[in-house]
C-alpha cells in the first residue's frame, strides 16, 4: 500500500518521538487493514493533522474511516468519549486497537464541514448539537480543572521562551481567569476543547456529526469556547463577539464564564514551543476587551 505524509502531518518530523512514529506507520497500517479486513483503503485525508486518516471499507461494505493518531496526551481518550457518545452527535467508533493507537470510525458523508454554512446558520446547528454532547462524565478523562492547571504552569514559560508575543495583560488576565473559574464549576460533563467548526461534518445518519474529540471533564461554559475562539466562522472582534453572545445566551449560559475560559484556552493555546499562533492572540485580545 502506497501512500505519502499528507502536508498537514509534518509537523511530527520535529515533534518527540514523531520520526519514529512515522516510520512505524507503514507496518501498522497494513496491520490494521489486515486485522480488520479492510478493503477500498483511499489515500489519507489531507485536513487531518493529528493522524494519519484514510477511508476504508468494511468487509460488509460499510464506508468507514481508519485512524492512526500521533501519541499526544489530548487524544488520549478520544475512543472513550466516541463510545461514551455512542453515536449521539458524534461518529460512531466502530473497533479501537489502544496498542497502535488506531480507530475505526463512522464515515460521514457528504463530508461537508459547518463553517462551510452562512456563519449564523452554523451557530444555530451547534445550539442544536452541543447539549446531546454535554453528557455526565467522570474517570478516564482529564479534569478541566488539571488540564487548566497545566496551562497556568506552561504558560508564562512559554510567553519569555517565544520571545513574549503578546503584551502582559493578555497574560496576567488567562492567569486570573483560570485560577478563578477552575474551583468554581458547575455540573462536570464531557466536553471536547476541540470542538471548532471544522470538527463537525455534514452526515447521513444525522445533519451534523463531531469528529476528533479533545476531551475533558468540565463545566458547560467550556464546551462552546473553541466555536466562540475559533476563525473558522469568522475572524474579526464583531464575529467573536457575536459568537460569544449568540451561544451564551441560547444555551443559557453564563457569558461571563465563557468569556473567562476562552480566554484563559486562547492564549494557552497562542504559543507552541517557540511557535506563535497570531490568530489566537488577537482573538484573546478580542475576548479580553468584551465586556
Amino acid at each position: 500500500m502506497r501512500w505519502e505524509i499528507p502536508e498537514g502531518l509534518r509537523w511530527t518530523e520535529r515533534a518527540p518521538g514523531g520520526r519514529a512514529w512515522l516510520a512505524e506507520l507503514p507496518d501498522r497500517l497494513a496491520a490494521c487493514v489486515a486485522r480488520w479486513e479492510l478493503t477500498a483503503v483511499g489515500p489519507p485525508f489531507d485536513y487531518a493533522f493529528a493522524s494519519l486518516a484514510l477511508p476504508a471499507e468494511l468487509p460488509d461494505g460499510t464506508r468507514a474511516v481508519l485512524k492512526l493518531q500521533y501519541p499526544d496526551d489530548d487524544s488520549v481518550h478520544e475512543a472513550t468519549a466516541l463510545a461514551h457518545w455512542a453515536g449521539r452527535g458524534a461518529i460512531r467508533l466502530l473497533a479501537h486497537d489502544a496498542g497502535f493507537r488506531a480507530l475505526l470510525v463512522e464515515r460521514c458523508d457528504p463530508g461537508t464541514p459547518l463553517h462551510t454554512l452562512p456563519a449564523d446558520a452554523a451557530l444555530d446547528a451547534a445550539v442544536g448539537l452541543l447539549p446531546r454532547l454535554g453528557v455526565p462524565a467522570g474517570p478516564p478523562f482529564t479534569p478541566l480543572a488539571e488540564e487548566a492547571a497545566g496551562w497556568a504552569e506552561r504558560m508564562p514559560g512559554n510567553w519569555r521562551r517565544a520571545n513574549r508575543p503578546y503584551e502582559r495583560r493578555l497574560l496576567d488576565a488567562a492567569l486570573g481567569f483560570l485560577a478563578d473559574l477552575a474551583p468554581s464549576q458547575g455540573e462536570q460533563v464531557l466536553v471536547n476543547q476541540d470542538l471548532h467548526a471544522g470538527n463537525v461534518l455534514a452526515a447521513g445518519r444525522e445533519p451534523w456529526l463531531v469528529i476528533d474529540p479533545k476531551p475533558l471533564v468540565g463545566e458547560r461554559e467550556f464546551a462552546v469556547v473553541p466555536l466562540v475562539r475559533g476563525a473558522e466562522l469568522g475572524h474579526s472582534p464583531a464575529a467573536v463577539r457575536h459568537r460569544l453572545d449568540r451561544l451564551s445566551a441560547e444555551l443559557g449560559l453564563d457569558r461571563e464564564r465563557v468569556r473567562g475560559w476562552a480566554v484563559g484556552q486562547t492564549v494557552a493555546w497562542s504559543v507552541g514551543g517557540d511557535q506563535v499562533f497570531p490568530g489566537n492572540v488577537e482573538a484573546a485580545r478580542w475576548l479580553l476587551d468584551a465586556r
